[in-house]
């Protein structure tokens, strides 16, 4: 429980107004002292979190929120505004009080979040239990369980380059390396300097899976009766819309001069000479499409409420992100009209990348 990421747990978070006791509850559910308890209004004035774990429902995140009628002035404002963010990841919704504010109530059932409801004094067990008893199925969609069967062979090709992290792996490799041995079939991982020779040696496997960033590489290197397709497209179709992505890949060949892009990823990272997103993908379109693009980035919860201005949105995988937080962020584009594609279908499109793009 305690090594799942927190993109793959139900996230419950705890909403209401000023003293309503919200920070008791959290406390109460969590077992711990995680968020301030006191009479005086207003003490929790930024979202706190804690893993956890409610039996039969498994690993969650549980959310504290400031009241909703914070609202005085500019600071006051800006709490509210975060309160309500948490609702893109949010999956139970508990609001903690007599009746439930009926524009927060509208909020969740157009956004399709479970609401319960708590009053002080109410059993906490009891809460756990309807908690618990909730059909929530958000983490159920597989990266690549579903593509490989026991027995079978998959290549993991892993650059190890300036922008790969020191003595580990990438989350996102991480994950479908461990799906796959999660369900019985062999994972094979190289670099791609090693990848024809790697190739030459063992059976005939079922998949390449490959860093977007290598697939000119390995595009080059691996048969074309062999499937290739990429982490990044993996979780494209676990995370997020395939279909929808594949379409803004085209767009790619219809971008202008001057046109805006906004590339966004869903975690935090230190940057560096040669970051994938505020550099490399930058080249690559602009190589590409042969046109002077003006670019902006985002990164971890943030992501701009006005979408009008963008010729096209660049998303990374969302290994970090849940997928109502992706799908959320992939439906403010369609409703505004603006085109999003996943980073490895942008890749593989700027690259002239034959990939495998398994149903989504």
């Amino acid at each position: 429980m305690n090594d799942t990421p927190k993109a793959n747990r139900i996230h419950i978070a705890i909403f209401g107004y000023r003293n309503a006791g919200k920070s008791t509850l959290i406390n109460a559910l969590t077992g711990q002292n995680l968020a301030i308890v006191n009479e005086k209004s207003g003490t929790t004035t930024d979202p706190v979190s804690k893993a956890m774990e409610i039996l039969p429902l498994g690993p969650c995140l549980v959310t504290d929120t400031a009241g909703l009628d914070d609202d005085e002035g500019e600071l006051g404002a800006q709490r509210v505004a975060k309160s309500l963010d948490v609702l893109s990841t949010t999956d139970v919704a508990i609001w903690v009080g007599a009746e439930i504010d009926p524009k927060f109530s509208s909020v969740c059932a157009a956004r399709k979040i479970k609401v319960l409801q708590y009053q002080r004094g109410d059993s906490v067990e009891d809460l756990k239990r309807r908690i618990a008893a909730l059909d929530i199925v958000e983490s159920t969609r597989p990266l690549v369980a579903d593509l490989v069967e026991k027995g079978d062979l998959a290549v993991c090709v892993c650059p190890i380059d300036s922008s790969a992290p020191k003595g580990r792996l990438i989350l996102p490799q991480q994950q479908i390396i461990r799906e796959i041995l999660d369900f019985g079939a062999t994972a094979i991982v190289c670099r791609e300097k090693e990848l024809a020779e790697t190739l030459s040696r063992i059976p005939r496997p079922k998949l390449v899976i490959t860093d977007s960033q290598a697939f000119r590489v390995v595009r080059d290197i691996v048969p074309e009766n062999l499937p290739l397709t990429s982490f990044s497209i993996l979780f494209a179709r676990a995370k997020g819309d395939l279909a929808e992505f594949r379409r803004g890949a085209q767009k790619i060949a219809a971008l202008r001069d001057g046109d805006r892009i906004l590339v966004s990823e869903g975690c935090t990272h230190h940057r560096q000479c040669e970051d994938i997103g505020t550099v490399k993908l930058p080249k690559w379109l602009e190589s590409k499409t042969g046109r002077k693009l003006e670019f902006e980035f985002t990164s971890g919860g943030s992501f701009p409420a006005d979408l009008s201005k963008y010729a096209l949105v660049v998303h990374c995988g969302g290994c970090t992100l849940t997928r109502r937080q992706v799908m959320e962020r992939v439906n403010r584009c369609k409703a505004a009209g603006v085109p999003i594609v996943n980073y490895g279908l942008a890749i593989a499109f700027c690259n002239n990348v034959e990939v495998g793009f398994p149903a989504s």
